[in-house]
């Protein structure tokens, strides 16, 4: 079943009742409710927000990620659920002693698929992509001649322009792919936990600041998804530049989109489960390779 995404930018209580949340309107009482059970995802926005702990325990125990925005109402903070895999510990203890191998074997996988969905984009928007799918073949064990970011400084060169740099913190439209690049770390992060996995050891980040190093690199070849949809916002919105209330509801499309993965199509957050779940395959010793999604 397709999860609910649920996106608060209102003062809202949100409480619960018979298995649902409630939602009520702070300024006019009005009140609905939805089925925990049905929720993926709930991103609070507005400060005002009231969210009562059996609502935030319930939407743990159905493996939902509830993420907090903060005074500039970007995504800033994450709630995911420490127990919910029967077999956690194992899989914990699979996953701490993965061999460095198997680790880069992984890597080269993430990579040459991410670079592979990055050619595919350039051709959804007709922009030659022979170099990039030639990088993509070149990737080696952990990416050791580092094509990833000869690919990347071409596919942002082709696909906003040669002066354009790629940042964190730089100029837009980076604040549109830092958001959806945000809610998309959710998401895989929800997936991981999901899995059994501890989203905070990574196959290549090891940044000591990075709590969510293992969704950062699992996200890779998700990317070119928001990637695609960013694009389409700039496009459909010319004299935008400015998050927006409409750009944040726009960027969840991501949530709902067909993915293809082996030579069926899947939703979106069905895909990142079947990710993650074979990431978790291989630090048991039960699967080489990862189930990774191709970009349509």
């Amino acid at each position: 079943m397709i999860k609910r995404t649920l996106f608060f930018s209102n003062a809202v209580c949100l409480t619960l009742r018979n298995k649902q949340l409630l939602i009520q309107n702070k300024e006019t009482h009005e009140e609905s409710s939805v089925p925990v059970e049905d929720i993926g995802f709930v991103i609070i926005e507005n400060n005002q927000v009231y969210v009562s702990v059996p609502v935030i325990n319930a939407l743990a125990e159905n493996n939902a990620a509830v993420v907090f925005c903060n005074e500039k109402h970007l995504p800033f903070s994450m709630n995911l659920p420490l127990d919910c895999n029967t077999i956690q510990n194992q899989l914990f203890t699979a996953q701490i002693e993965a061999k460095l191998p198997v680790k880069k074997q992984c890597w080269q996988q993430i990579i040459e698929q991410k670079i592979k969905n990055q050619a595919l984009v350039l051709e959804k928007y007709k922009i030659d992509s022979i170099k990039l799918k030639e990088y993509a073949n070149e990737v080696k064990s952990g990416d050791s001649t580092n094509r990833e970011a000869m690919a990347a400084k071409l596919y942002w060169d082709l696909l906003i322009d040669v002066d354009w740099v790629r940042s964190r913190f730089g100029d837009y439209p980076n604040n549109f792919l830092n958001y959806g690049y945000a809610i998309l770390r959710a998401a895989m992060a929800r997936s991981l936990v999901g899995s059994g996995l501890l989203p905070t050891f990574g196959i290549h980040h090891h940044n000591k600041y990075d709590a969510y190093a293992l969704a950062d690199d699992m996200m890779e070849p998700y990317r070119p998804f928001v990637d695609d949809e960013v694009l389409a916002y700039m496009k459909e919105n010319p004299e935008q530049d400015e998050i927006t209330t409409d750009f944040k509801k726009k960027i969840l499309n991501i949530l709902t989109r067909d993915v293809l993965i082996g030579k069926v199509t899947r939703p979106f957050m069905i895909a990142l489960t079947m990710t993650s779940a074979s990431l978790a395959k291989i630090f048991a010793g039960d699967e080489k390779s990862l189930s990774l999604p191709v970009f349509v």
